[in-house]
């Protein structure tokens, strides 16, 4: 679960940290992904809330989601997580919104958004977003990044969304 997302529990509970070891560490610290991890271990219940936030539960089943590490609640145990780059991306543009969060495996996984997400069919049309607004996407998803940087841009003209992330493939995106 994130670092400090308990708010209550019912019976025997115990908290460590959950660092993910030193390549993980690396990768955060040269990515800017800020995902910090505990682990509950015990028997009870335990409750968890970021910020008033909304939780979404899902379920995957032996299959990978790409999640925006400032969405991340909690995942369960067996479901293994890295940092990996949005494909289609390239070093140094949107520092910190270029890297983001891979799930992998069979269990649950917390989401939290900020309102209602809304749920796009990536297959049913061309489909792009802010990078910034991307939840999570499923794994059949491929990205890439467009950018319409133009000289308004450079000096405080533009429009503000000069850079979305492509999606296509079978999938979804939660935004």
């Amino acid at each position: 679960a994130r670092n400090g997302a308990m708010v209550a529990y019912q019976g025997d509970v115990h908290f460590e940290h959950k660092g993910g070891g030193f390549g993980r560490m690396l990768k955060k610290a040269a990515t800017g992904e800020a995902l910090r991890l505990m682990q509950a271990t015990g028997s009870g219940e335990l409750f968890l809330a970021n910020d008033a936030m909304l939780v979404h539960v899902l379920t995957l089943h032996d299959d990978s989601l790409t999640v925006n590490g400032r969405n991340i609640l909690a995942f369960e145990a067996r479901i293994d997580w890295d940092v990996t780059r949005v494909k289609g991306g390239t070093t140094g543009v949107l520092a910190g919104g270029l890297f983001n969060v891979q799930l992998r495996g069979t269990g649950l996984v917390a989401l939290l958004s900020d309102g209602e997400p809304l749920r796009l069919d990536v297959s049913e049309a061309p489909t792009f977003v802010d990078p910034q607004a991307a939840i999570a996407w499923s794994g059949g998803v491929s990205t890439n990044l467009k950018t319409d940087v133009q000289a308004k841009s450079l000096i405080g003209m533009g429009s503000g969304e000069s850079v979305q992330l492509g999606l296509s493939g079978q999938g979804w995106v939660l935004v």
